[in-house]
C-alpha cells in the first residue's frame, strides 16, 4: 500500500469516529430531549390524576349530599302529609264544635224555661209535701229563682243544681233522720225533736218528752198523740241518730194523701 494511501484511510477512520462521536452526541441529546418530554408528560398525567381523584373525592361527597337531601326531603315530605291529616282533623273538630255551639244556644233556649217551670213544680212540691225540714228547702228554692237571674253563672251549671234541688228531694222520700227545729202548733211555736221515715211518717217530741205530736198532710197540721207513743218516738228519734240499735219500733202513719 502506498503513503498515499496509509495516510487516506488514516483520514477516513478519524471522520468516521469524529462522525460517530458527533452522531452519539445527537443521540444523547435526543435521549435526554426523550427523558425530559417523558417527565414532563409524568408530570402533567400525575397532576390530571390528582384532579381526576379530587374530582371523584367531590363527586362522591355531592352524592352523598344529595342523597342525604333526598332523604331529608322524603323526609320532610312525609311530616308535611302528617301534619295536614293533623290540620284536617282539627279543621273538622272547629267545624264540628261550631254545629255543637250552635245547638247548645238551641238547647239554652228551651232550658232556660224549663228550669223556671222546674222550680215553679218543685216550690209547689215543697209546700204540698210533708214539712220535713221545711225552712231549708224553701230557702233552697228561693236560691234557685236567685241563681237563674245571675249572670255569673252557666247555665250548665244552673241545671245541674236544678238537678241536684230535686235529688235532694227525692232523698228525703228514704231517709230515717231526726233533726230539732221550731215546732207550729198553732197558738204557738215551740222548740222540738223530729223524726221521719222518709215520707211515710213525721212525729215530733218537745224537748221535755212530755208531749208528741204526728204531721196529718190532708189537714196540713199537727196532731197531739197519746201517751203510748212517748217511747216508741223518743226510741225513734235515738236510733236515727244512732244513739240505739235500728229495731221495730211503732209510729202513726199520716202520708200525703191520706184519708
Amino acid at each position: 500500500m502506498s503513503k498515499f494511501s496509509k495516510k487516506s484511510l488514516i483520514a477516513s477512520t478519524i471522520i468516521g469516529t469524529l462522525a460517530l462521536t458527533a452522531s452519539n452526541f445527537a443521540s444523547a441529546d435526543a435521549l435526554k430531549e426523550l427523558q425530559k418530554a417523558e417527565a414532563t408528560t409524568f408530570q402533567a398525567s400525575k397532576r390530571s390524576q390528582l384532579k381526576i381523584n379530587s374530582i371523584y373525592e367531590q363527586t362522591i361527597e355531592l352524592l352523598g349530599e344529595y342523597r342525604l337531601t333526598v332523604d331529608e326531603a322524603e323526609t320532610l315530605s312525609q311530616y308535611n302529609d302528617h301534619i295536614q291529616l293533623m290540620v284536617n282533623d282539627q279543621l273538622a273538630n272547629i267545624n264540628s264544635l261550631e254545629v255543637q255551639i250552635a245547638g247548645i244556644e238551641k238547647t239554652k233556649q228551651g232550658i232556660v224555661p224549663l228550669m223556671y217551670k222546674m222550680i215553679d213544680t218543685l216550690d209547689k212540691f215543697v209546700e204540698l209535701d210533708i214539712p220535713v225540714n221545711i225552712e231549708s228547702r224553701k230557702e233552697r228554692v228561693a236560691n234557685l229563682r236567685d241563681l237563674l237571674s245571675s249572670s255569673d253563672v252557666s247555665v250548665s251549671e244552673q241545671f245541674r243544681m236544678v238537678l241536684e234541688a230535686y235529688e235532694i228531694e227525692a232523698n228525703y222520700g228514704t231517709v230515717f233522720a231526726a233533726y230539732q227545729g221550731e215546732l207550729d202548733l198553732g197558738d204557738r211555736v215551740i222548740t222540738a225533736d223530729f223524726v221521719h221515715m222518709g215520707r211515710v211518717s213525721l212525729v215530733a217530741q218537745s224537748l221535755d218528752m212530755k208531749n208528741v205530736w204526728v204531721w196529718n198532710n190532708e189537714t196540713r197540721g199537727w196532731e197531739a198523740l197519746g201517751d203510748e207513743y212517748l217511747k216508741p218516738i223518743k226510741d225513734a228519734i235515738a236510733m236515727a241518730r244512732n244513739q240505739l240499735p235500728k229495731n221495730l219500733t211503732k209510729l202513726p202513719v199520716f202520708a200525703a194523701g191520706a184519708k
